[in-house]
Protein backbone atom coordinates (compact mmCIF):
# COMPACT_ATOMS: atom_id res chain seq x y z
CA UNK A 1 0.00 0.00 0.00
CA UNK A 2 2.97 2.50 -0.69
CA UNK A 3 1.38 3.61 -3.59
CA UNK A 4 1.61 7.47 -3.60
CA UNK A 5 -2.20 7.58 -5.75
CA UNK A 6 -4.07 4.84 -2.86
CA UNK A 7 -1.85 6.55 -0.14
CA UNK A 8 -3.82 10.08 -1.18
CA UNK A 9 -6.54 8.70 -1.68
CA UNK A 10 -6.44 7.39 2.17
CA UNK A 11 -6.00 10.77 3.30
CA UNK A 12 -9.05 12.04 1.41
CA UNK A 13 -11.23 9.26 2.66
CA UNK A 14 -10.34 9.92 6.39
CA UNK A 15 -10.35 14.17 5.86
CA UNK A 16 -14.09 13.49 4.18
CA UNK A 17 -15.21 11.20 7.27
CA UNK A 18 -14.07 14.11 9.68
CA UNK A 19 -15.80 16.90 7.62
CA UNK A 20 -18.91 14.48 7.41
CA UNK A 21 -18.20 14.40 11.59
CA UNK A 22 -18.00 18.40 11.81
CA UNK A 23 -21.00 19.06 9.36
CA UNK A 24 -23.04 16.73 11.33
CA UNK A 25 -22.34 18.33 14.87
CA UNK A 26 -22.74 21.94 12.88
CA UNK A 27 -26.17 20.44 11.77
CA UNK A 28 -27.24 19.34 15.38
CA UNK A 29 -26.37 22.62 17.45
CA UNK A 30 -26.82 25.25 15.29
CA UNK A 31 -28.91 27.89 17.00
CA UNK A 32 -29.91 31.77 15.92
CA UNK A 33 -31.05 33.65 13.73
CA UNK A 34 -29.64 31.38 10.62
CA UNK A 35 -30.68 28.28 12.11
CA UNK A 36 -33.49 26.69 9.30
CA UNK A 37 -31.16 28.17 6.05
CA UNK A 38 -27.57 26.31 7.97
CA UNK A 39 -29.44 23.47 9.42
CA UNK A 40 -30.46 22.47 6.01
CA UNK A 41 -27.49 23.76 4.19
CA UNK A 42 -25.28 21.00 6.86
CA UNK A 43 -27.50 18.20 6.36
CA UNK A 44 -27.42 18.48 2.27
CA UNK A 45 -23.26 19.16 2.87
CA UNK A 46 -23.07 16.02 4.90
CA UNK A 47 -25.53 13.86 2.56
CA UNK A 48 -23.60 14.80 -0.70
CA UNK A 49 -20.09 14.15 1.45
CA UNK A 50 -20.97 10.58 2.55
CA UNK A 51 -22.10 9.65 -1.28
CA UNK A 52 -18.78 11.15 -2.38
CA UNK A 53 -16.56 9.46 0.19
CA UNK A 54 -18.09 5.58 -0.74
CA UNK A 55 -16.77 6.17 -4.41
CA UNK A 56 -13.50 7.57 -3.40
CA UNK A 57 -13.25 4.32 -0.86
CA UNK A 58 -14.45 1.78 -3.92
CA UNK A 59 -11.89 3.92 -6.32
CA UNK A 60 -9.16 2.88 -3.52
CA UNK A 61 -10.88 -1.07 -3.58
CA UNK A 62 -10.27 -1.16 -7.29
CA UNK A 63 -6.71 -0.16 -7.41
CA UNK A 64 -6.30 -3.09 -5.26
CA UNK A 65 -5.85 -1.64 -1.70
CA UNK A 66 -7.98 -1.61 1.52
CA UNK A 67 -9.96 1.16 2.04
CA UNK A 68 -8.89 3.22 5.85
CA UNK A 69 -11.81 2.26 8.57
CA UNK A 70 -12.83 2.79 11.69
CA UNK A 71 -13.22 5.45 13.97
CA UNK A 72 -9.94 6.39 16.04
CA UNK A 73 -8.14 4.93 13.05
CA UNK A 74 -10.03 7.60 11.16
CA UNK A 75 -9.40 10.10 13.60
CA UNK A 76 -5.99 9.63 13.75
CA UNK A 77 -5.30 9.98 10.17
CA UNK A 78 -7.46 12.94 9.61
CA UNK A 79 -5.90 16.52 9.83
CA UNK A 80 -9.50 18.26 10.88
CA UNK A 81 -9.90 20.07 14.18
CA UNK A 82 -13.08 19.47 15.84
CA UNK A 83 -15.18 22.16 16.51
CA UNK A 84 -16.86 22.77 20.31
CA UNK A 85 -20.27 21.71 20.48
CA UNK A 86 -21.81 24.77 21.88
CA UNK A 87 -19.90 27.26 19.15
CA UNK A 88 -21.89 29.82 17.52
CA UNK A 89 -23.28 29.77 14.07
CA UNK A 90 -20.30 32.23 12.60
CA UNK A 91 -17.77 29.84 14.20
CA UNK A 92 -19.55 26.82 12.61
CA UNK A 93 -19.20 28.21 9.14
CA UNK A 94 -15.83 29.19 10.12
CA UNK A 95 -14.53 26.33 11.35
CA UNK A 96 -16.00 24.74 7.85
CA UNK A 97 -14.71 26.53 5.67
CA UNK A 98 -11.29 26.11 7.11
CA UNK A 99 -12.04 21.72 6.88
CA UNK A 100 -12.71 21.89 3.54
CA UNK A 101 -10.05 23.78 2.84
CA UNK A 102 -7.77 21.45 4.31
CA UNK A 103 -9.82 18.43 2.43
CA UNK A 104 -9.24 20.93 -0.74
CA UNK A 105 -5.15 20.67 0.10
CA UNK A 106 -5.56 16.67 0.25
CA UNK A 107 -7.73 16.58 -2.66
CA UNK A 108 -5.23 18.43 -5.23
CA UNK A 109 -1.96 16.69 -3.68
CA UNK A 110 -4.03 13.07 -4.50
CA UNK A 111 -5.17 14.80 -8.41
CA UNK A 112 -1.61 15.52 -8.78
CA UNK A 113 -0.40 12.36 -7.44
CA UNK A 114 -3.00 10.37 -9.87
CA UNK A 115 -2.09 12.53 -12.74
CA UNK A 116 1.50 11.90 -12.35
CA UNK A 117 0.98 8.08 -12.23
CA UNK A 118 -0.96 8.57 -15.33
CA UNK A 119 -4.13 7.16 -13.40
CA UNK A 120 -7.20 9.07 -15.18
CA UNK A 121 -10.08 7.77 -13.39
CA UNK A 122 -8.62 8.72 -9.68
CA UNK A 123 -7.70 12.23 -10.72
CA UNK A 124 -10.95 12.70 -12.47
CA UNK A 125 -12.76 11.64 -9.05
CA UNK A 126 -10.50 14.23 -7.70
CA UNK A 127 -10.96 17.24 -9.94
CA UNK A 128 -15.02 16.76 -9.64
CA UNK A 129 -14.65 16.49 -5.92
CA UNK A 130 -12.10 19.53 -5.66
CA UNK A 131 -15.45 21.35 -7.92
CA UNK A 132 -17.69 20.64 -5.01
CA UNK A 133 -15.60 22.25 -2.37
CA UNK A 134 -14.64 24.96 -3.89
CA UNK A 135 -18.29 25.64 -4.57
CA UNK A 136 -18.53 25.08 -0.81
CA UNK A 137 -16.08 27.06 0.58
CA UNK A 138 -17.60 30.11 -1.59
CA UNK A 139 -21.04 29.59 -0.03
CA UNK A 140 -19.87 29.52 2.90
CA UNK A 141 -17.51 32.20 3.42
CA UNK A 142 -20.66 34.03 1.90
CA UNK A 143 -22.43 33.23 4.63
CA UNK A 144 -19.67 35.60 6.69
CA UNK A 145 -19.24 38.42 4.41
Amino acid sequence: MSDAVTQSLRQVVADTYALIGQTHVCHWNVRGPSFFSLHTAFEEQYTELFLAVDEIAERIRAKGALAPGGLSNLAKMAGIDEIAEDASAKDMVAHLVKSNEKLLDDLKVARDKAGEAGDSESEDIMIARIQVHEKTVWMLKSYLE
